[in-house]
Parts: C-alpha cells; sequence; structure tokens
C-alpha cells in the first residue's frame, strides 16, 4: 500500500522520480524519500508529503541516471524521517524501498545484531537491506544479485521491493512477493513502479512481475528470474491509459472527478457486454466456465471495505433473481476461520485494484479446496486477475481517490449483469422481465448524469450538518449495502463518526442515538419496501431526528415528512442501487471539504491494502 518508483537509463532520474511519487501518493503520504546511485548513494527523505521531501531536496544533489523512491504508508515503526524509506545498509553498499511486512524481521534483526550491525530505524524494511549487505560482504563471488537472492530466500511476509547497490552503480535490481510491481520497457531504459500510474506518457509496454520473481535491470537489458534462480515466465501487456486520466482538470479534488465520471465508467462498463439490441449479456471472460456456474450449489461472494458493500448488493441481486444461496464474507476473516468449501462453490473475489492482501489469501485457500474461483477487479495484469479460474473488469479506469466511488458503481454494474444473465440462464426469470432491467441498467449513466447536475443543492444540504458529530444510515434489501458504503464514506473522508444499519434493525439499537442532533440518512425510494421503511422514518421523526431521505423524483409524500431529500429518478429495483449511492458519494465529499479535510487523501488510509 505504499508506493514504489524507480528508474535505470539515460535520462536524469530525479524529475521521474518525483513526478511517480505524485502519482504514486494515494498509496501512502505519510513520509517520502529518494535514493540515487551515481558512485556513491544519495538519500533525500522526510516526514510528510512529496511535497515536503520536493522542498527538502532543493538544494541537494540529485544527479545520476539511476534511481529509486518511496512514499510511505506506515506499518512498522511511526512517521518519521528516520522510518520513511530508502533506508541505507549499516555500511552504504545498499538502498532499498520496501511494501509488505517481513513477518519474522525481528529474529532476523538479532541475528544481525549479533554480527555487529546496528540499526537507525524502527522498521522490518532496515533489517532486509542490512541483510542482504551481510550476504554481500561474505565473499568476493557474491554480487548483488546473489545478495538480493540469498537475503529473500531467508524471509518470512510479504515484498516488493527495489535495491540498487553503491558498487553496481549502472544496475536496479527488483523482487516481488506478495506485493505488486511492474516494470515498464523504454528505449533505452526501463522504469519500475507500483503500478502503472507513474508510467503514462513515458511507455505503454509493461511486465507484471509474477510472486517470486526478481528482474536485474540495466538500461540496455532486463533479466527475469525466479527467486531460486530459474528462468521466469512474462508476457509484455499495453498500458492504455491518457495523461487525462491521471489529472484532476477542472475539479478541486480526484474524488469529485471521479464521482462525476460514473456515467462514463458505467457505460464503459456494460459496453460490449450488452447487444445492441438490449435482449443479451455476453460476459466474454466467463464463456468457458458458465456452463459450471450455471450448476454452483452456492456462491460466496468476498471482499474488503467499499468491494464487501458491492458484495452485498450482489447476494440480494443473485438470490433473487439467480435463486442460488449466496454467503458474503469479509475476505479478512474469511481466509482465517477454516471454512467449509467443496466443488460445487463458486467464490467471487471483488478487489479495485486486483491486489488487496486478504482478499489475494482467501482465494488461495479456496482454490486449494476445490472452489472455482472468479475475479471482479478494475486493473489488468494484477494478482487476483491473474490467479481466478475466470473473471470480468469493471473498466473504471484509474481511481486515485483513496475513497472509493467509481470502482464500487462499476463492480456493482459487473454484478448486476453477472446476477441477471445467470439468472435468465437457469430459467429463473422471464425474456421480458430480462430484457426489461437490461434497458433499465442502459439508461443508469443518462439517471446519473441527472443527479450530479443538481450537485449544487446537495451541497447546500451539506452545509447544515457539517457540524454533526454522528450520523445514522440506513435502507433496506439491496439498499442497505447503499446505507454502509455511504456511511464509510462519510467515515472515510470527514472524519465524522457514521453508522449504516438495515432499517428493520433500527428498533433493536440504533434507535436509541435518535435525538434532535442526529442526522438520519434514509434511503427510501420507491419500492416494495416503501411502506416499512416510511414508518421507520415515522418513528425516527417522532423522536426529533433531522431525516435526509433518497427518495424518488416527485415523492411528494417524503418531501412534507423529512427535513431535506436527495431526489433520484425513478429506476427498477435491480439498478437502484447504482442511483441511490451518487447523492450520498456528494454528501460526503461535500461534508469533508467543509470540514477542512482531505479529501483525496484522508488520514491513516491508502488506496490499496496490499499487507495484513
Amino acid at each position: 500500500m505504499c508506493g514504489i518508483v524507480g528508474y535505470v537509463g539515460e535520462n536524469k532520474v530525479y524529475p521521474f522520480l518525483i513526478q511517480g511519487l505524485k502519482r504514486l501518493e494515494y498509496r501512502g503520504y505519510d513520509s517520502a524519500g529518494l535514493a540515487i546511485s551515481n558512485g556513491s548513494l544519495l538519500v533525500h527523505k522526510c516526514k510528510g508529503r512529496v511535497a515536503d521531501l520536493e522542498r527538502h531536496v532543493l538544494s541537494k544533489e540529485t544527479e545520476g541516471t539511476v534511481g529509486i523512491a518511496h512514499t510511505r504508508w506506515a506499518t512498522h515503526g511511526e512517521p518519521n524521517d528516520r522510518n520513511a524509506h530508502p533506508h541505507l545498509s549499516m555500511n552504504r553498499h545498499f538502498a532499498l524501498v520496501h511494501n509488505g511486512i517481513i513477518e519474522n524481521y525481528a529474529e532476523l534483526k538479532i541475528d544481525l545484531a549479533k554480527n555487529g550491525y546496528l540499526f537507525q530505524s524502527e522498521t522490518d524494511t532496515e533489517v532486509l537491506v542490512n541483510l542482504i549487505e551481510f550476504f554481500y560482504q561474505q565473499s568476493d563471488e557474491i554480487n548483488a544479485e546473489i545478495a538480493v537472492r540469498l537475503a529473500l530466500s531467508k524471509v518470512v511476509g510479504a515484498f516488493g521491493i527495489a535495491v540498487i547497490c553503491r558498487e553496481e552503480k549502472d544496475q536496479l535490481i527488483v523482487a516481488r512477493r506478495g506485493s505488486p510491481l511492474v516494470i515498464g520497457i523504454g528505449q533505452g531504459e526501463y522504469f519500475v513502479a507500483s503500478d502503472a500510474t507513474p508510467l503514462i506518457g513515458y511507455t505503454d509496454n509493461v511486465i507484471y512481475l509474477n510472486d517470486n520473481d526478481v528482474a536485474v535491470i540495466t538500461k540496455n537489458n532486463l533479466t527475469l528470474k525466479t527467486l531460486d534462480d530459474k528462468p521466469a515466465s512474462f508476457k509484455i501487456s499495453r498500458v492504455d491509459r491518457s495523461i487525462g486520466e491521471i489529472e484532476k482538470g477542472e475539479f478541486a479534488h480526484f474524488m469529485l472527478k471521479e464521482i462525476f465520471e460514473q456515467p462514463k465508467t458505467i457505460e464503459d462498463t456494460f459496453r460490449g457486454r450488452i447487444s445492441h439490441d438490449h435482449t443479451a449479456i455476453v460476459l466474454g471472460g466467463l464463456l468457458d466456465i458458465f456452463p459450471k456456474l450455471i450448476k454452483a450449489k452456492r456462491i460466496i461472494l468476498i471482499g474488503c471495505g467499499t468491494s464487501w458493500h458491492a458484495a452485498l448488493v450482489g447476494e440480494y441481486l443473485i438470490e433473487t433473481y439467480a435463486r442460488v444461496p449466496v454467503e458474503v464474507e469479509y475476505a479478512s476473516e474469511f481466509r482465517y476461520r477454516n471454512p467449509i468449501l467443496s466443488a460445487d462453490d463458486v467464490v467471487i473475489a471483488i478487489s479495485q485494484s486486483g491486489e488487496t492482501s486478504d482478499t489475494l489469501v482467501a482465494l488461495r485457500m479456496a482454490k486449494e479446496r476445490g472452489a472455482t474461483i472468479l475475479g471482479i477487479c478494475n486493473v489488468v495484469g494484477s494478482s487476483i486477475a491473474r490467479e481466478t479460474d475466470a473473471g470480468v473488469y469493471t473498466h473504471a479506469g484509474i481511481e486515485i481517490g483513496v475513497a472509493s466511488t467509481k470502482a464500487f458503481t462499476a463492480q456493482v454494474t459487473v454484478i448486476t449483469l453477472f446476477a441477471l444473465k445467470l439468472a435468465f440462464a437457469k430459467g429463473e426469470i422471464t425474456e421480458a422481465h430480462y430484457h426489461e432491467i437490461i434497458q433499465e441498467l442502459t439508461e443508469i449513466p443518462e439517471k446519473i448524469r441527472t443527479i450530479l447536475a443538481g450537485h449544487l443543492r446537495i451541497e447546500e444540504i451539506a452545509a447544515k450538518y457539517k457540524d454533526a458529530s454522528n450520523a445514522l444510515y440506513l435502507g433496506r434489501g439491496a439498499l442497505f449495502p447503499v446505507a454502509l458504503e455511504g456511511a464509510l464514506k462519510l467515515k472515510e473522508i470527514s472524519y465524522l463518526h457514521a453508522e449504516g444499519y438495515a432499517a428493520g434493525e433500527m428498533k433493536h439499537g440504533p434507535i436509541a442515538l435518535v435525538d434532535d442532533n442526529l442526522p438520519v440518512v434514509v434511503v427510501a425510494p420507491k419500492d416494495h419496501y416503501y411502506e416499512k421503511i416510511v414508518s421507520n422514518i415515522q418513528e425516527v421523526k417522532a423522536r426529533k431526528g433531522n431525516i435526509i431521505a433518497v427518495a424518488t423524483e416527485g415523492d411528494t409524500v417524503l418531501k412534507e415528512m423529512v427535513n431535506d431529500v436527495f431526489e433520484i429518478p425513478e429506476s427498477h429495483t435491480a439498478v437502484a442501487p447504482l442511483l441511490a449511492i451518487i447523492p450520498l458519494q456528494l454528501f460526503s465529499y461535500y461534508i469533508a471539504v467543509m470540514r477542512g479535510c482531505d479529501v483525496d487523501q484522508p488520514r491513516n488510509l491508502a488506496k490499496s491494502v496490499t499487507v495484513e
């Protein structure tokens, strides 16, 4: 979940390193640093953002054509200058940047201390760089590559590393296990990064490293082997991204830009998957495996955070329409609780990045036990995309805002397509009903544009509640997960405590919180739950709660009953979650801005959680 960039070539390395860190800062922003190899190892680092590093380096030497850099989200050791990466080995032979966690660092550190090593930081990374140096100094026959291999063979845990050596100054070594790394191929130069974002504008050709790959790179050569020194297989992929995707443009924040991109990203996600006459769904990534899916006895959806909420929406849709039993699991719990799995089960792993550590470990466990594994993710070439039996990409594009918005609606779009296709293939819905919901789905982007056009009204309502201390979100059916997601967005970016509940559960505890200071957001479009949720609203109103309703346009009954209304266009129940979440995303965004919070980079959070 930290960001790594590296470069080896003929050009000055510093500009690429700084720009790369800026593009990766959504992955971590506790501290930042860089190291440049030019006969010696120049290391500059400091606590804070990349802009702080840029100021720190202004008067310092940065000449060189080989280097590595890092923006950190702290795991071992608090955010400060000493714990910032890169870390130097004690005798300054090596500099290293590292994503992941070395689980056995404490015992390795004890052994190194017995051999005279002293440590300047609290990090596991400094242990690793000193371990590399320890092996390097054992014999003149051990070069930097061999030392890296020997050190990594002793490591338990996850890592994505980039290493430079003082004595082998024209070379960069990278390796991964459980933490993503991508190599960009240029003309007489190579680029390294945690994901492809820093490479946009430099190269379109990339190699995604597999677990236990080690690459030794010079400006004219790339050697890729496994950790045990055997040739590694790889393929060159093409990254089709534009500079505009990683710039804010006219928007104040990436999050706002990504909220407004959702009509397009939903269209991109169903484009080519819905026939021109809106009568059929084609999921090419599942074509070969679909006969097995039709026979599935149980479907288990796993994810973390926002992806877990998308999975909950999927539970309602798949069970309602396809009539298959569905369970939804936090990946972090599923991986540890020894679940009962069989060859008749289908496990669907949902992840924006395709690299979420808990989700990856959970799907590997399920695969070992014989289940069929599908993936829903946004990143081509990611670990989940490569390790599943089949899957569907979401086509949400690069999402830089840490609080996920367009990735959520893209995931829900894919899940909706999957649920409908499975339902029709099983004969659980009529052809007319199938066509009706497909048509409704194709109308969602335009309906979202209508909601976004009213964003100033949502901003006005947000101003009324920006000073609240707590908030309660309520929903029913497939809109209950929308309430959960709305509450999560508010917590993530405004630091205002919020909880989501199934509205029917309110009397079982949460109603005790209701008073005239509490905003209660109720997702209440006109559907078959409508009368029930109106009753819940009356219960809140009787206790003087401030009610904000997400309601269908033209619902005069609710408008008279509640304090404020976010209107959404009328839609079929199956696609309502895609509409109902939009005003809640905007509501959270505007409250966070008014509270002076860093919307794109909220405290203590990073975009992709690639460590446990």
